[in-house]
């Protein structure tokens, strides 16, 4: 059983509701982590710690 299997069968409505509601929801995710998922970790990541000589 997987995650994708488990949303498609809880999503109401026929097959073609689902695939708006499925881009919705992916839509909202990345949304999320653009604004507030990213920048929190940006400063802790590796590649900020840069110099240039």
């Amino acid at each position: 059983m997987s995650f994708y299997g488990w949303l498609w069968r809880v999503l109401p409505g026929p097959k073609a509701l689902k695939v708006v509601q499925v881009a919705l929801l992916l839509i909202a995710v990345v949304a999320v982590l653009f604004t507030w998922v990213f920048p929190v970790i940006a400063p802790l990541m590796p590649f900020n710690d840069t110099t240039v000589e």
